[in-house]
């Protein structure tokens, strides 16, 4: 069975069989994030949503947080990872290195994701209209509308696609999986840190993350079919 598998994978083309799963991730992706808004938009989801934010503050008074106060300080660390000044600063880091390295290539897919990101998000915020939470108190200043979560939404098209730029260059399979496994950590805990300080319900930062890395595996898969036509003119 198992040499039948390899010659499976061997006939099909590992490269072909990862496109694949790569579109199967961002359709399931997709229909996930949809599922969520049309919850969210229906109302089904508030009174979830409520319970989340409420179990994070103290029962009699949800303008203070369950937790001590170094807790609250490192969420509000954290969150600033996923912040606008950040991400743009980090592209811009990223987009001088790829620029030093000639690597034309990555770098147009790192400003179409990043750029084409912030631009669905804006889109997605004003078509959605959701209001940020009023059942506890924000533990920081946001004006924006509240679905999906930007912060969290951002942070996985940025760090994801970084993490799969490295993942290209380096040969080491330990490596790539660690490179992975990070961006997706630093998705995880910038959405945990949205809602811990109530400026998004536990749904927007849900979605943000599905959209999110739907639309970096989207970029990825439209990149990865562009370098194999280029590869191809070039022999």
């Amino acid at each position: 069975m198992q040499k039948g598998f390899n010659n499976f994978l061997k006939k099909s083309g590992l490269d072909e069989i990862k496109l694949l799963l790569t579109v199967l991730a961002v359709v399931a992706g997709m229909l996930i994030f949809i599922s969520i808004a049309n919850e969210v938009v229906e109302g089904e989801t508030q009174n979830f949503d409520n319970y989340i934010l409420k179990s994070l503050r103290e029962p009699n008074d949800v303008s203070q947080p369950a937790f001590p106060d170094w807790v609250t300080k490192t969420m509000k660390d954290i969150t600033s990872l996923g912040s606008a000044t950040i991400i743009v600063l980090f592209t811009l880091i990223v987009t001088g290195y790829l620029l030093l390295q000639k690597k034309y290539y990555w770098l147009c897919l790192v400003l179409i994701a990043t750029i084409g990101g912030a631009l669905l998000i804006w889109g997605l915020k004003e078509f959605i209209g959701r209001t940020r939470p009023t059942v506890v108190t924000h533990l920081m200043i946001e004006n924006s509308f509240s679905f999906p979560s930007g912060h969290s939404m951002m942070s996985a098209i940025v760090y994801l696609t970084q993490a799969t730029l490295l993942s290209q260059i380096e040969k080491k399979r330990k490596i790539k999986i660690y490179i992975v496994c990070t961006a997706l950590l630093l998705t995880f805990i910038i959405g945990i840190s949205r809602i811990y300080l109530g400026v998004h319900y536990p749904t927007d930062v849900l979605a943000g993350w599905f959209a999110g890395i739907s639309w970096a595996l989207l970029c990825w898969y439209v990149a990865s079919l562009l370098e194999r036509k280029r590869n191809k003119i070039e022999e």
